[in-house]
């Protein structure tokens, strides 16, 4: 990226965002939804020790993008001079209990069954950040939820879906947009969400704040 590639709001040009995730599911629905989009992937701790989902997504959404704010903000790099960094975060709960991206297939199939005949939560928390004039000039964060349902899973039926290897690197041992989405019976809520990034509120928040697709 150059320096020139983003530039001020006050020469008539809305700045360029910056997604704070390497996700190509998410620099896809962004492309989708008509944004142009850089990608600076945020290296912070993803671990949080307490909260509810909701308040754990937001958390972490804010500690994505204000870690890549840090890497812009360093006097050190030639980085870009005004943007909008979007940082985001998407975990399943299962009531009360936060479901991660599974360490073994035995571990993702341990999940599917528990999710088997009944309805959960995903959570997706964003963070905004305008980076311009060598500061934060605006900071806003906010989180989305969508319940979803599975249908009632066979044994035959979690095993072939985890020996595709698509649960492994998903939290919640599943991916709605891929072949298990034949084993969802409904969804209450933005589907996008479910994906990775509540497309539709991440629009209309950056319409507040004055960015306009291109």
């Amino acid at each position: 990226m150059r320096k020139n590639d983003i530039r001020s709001e006050s020469k008539g040009v809305m700045p360029r965002i910056i997604l704070a995730s390497g996700s190509p599911r998410r620099l896809e629905l962004m492309h989708q939804a008509g944004f142009s989009v850089e990608v600076i992937p945020s290296h912070a701790d993803e671990k949080v020790s307490s909260g509810t989902p909701d308040e754990v997504v937001r958390c972490l959404s804010r500690r994505k993008a204000e870690d890549v704010a840090g890497e812009i903000l360093n006097p050190d790099k030639s980085q870009l001079s005004a943007c909008i960094i979007l940082g985001a975060d998407t975990i399943v709960a299962r009531d009360a209990d936060i479901l991660g991206k599974p360490s073994s297939p035995e571990e993702a199939a341990e999940t599917l069954r528990s999710l088997s005949g009944r309805s959960h939560d995903v959570y997706t928390g964003v963070t905004l950040v305008k980076v311009e004039k060598g500061e934060i000039q605006r900071e806003e964060t906010f989180s989305v939820r969508t319940r979803v349902y599975i249908c009632r899973l066979t044994d035959r039926e979690i095993r072939e879906y985890v020996e595709t290897g698509d649960p492994m690197d998903k939290a919640g041992s599943y991916g709605i947009q891929g072949i298990f989405a034949r084993y969802i019976e409904k969804i209450e809520g933005d589907y996008y969400n479910v994906v990775g990034l509540p497309v539709s509120a991440v629009y209309h928040k950056l319409e507040e704040w004055g960015v306009s697709r291109e």
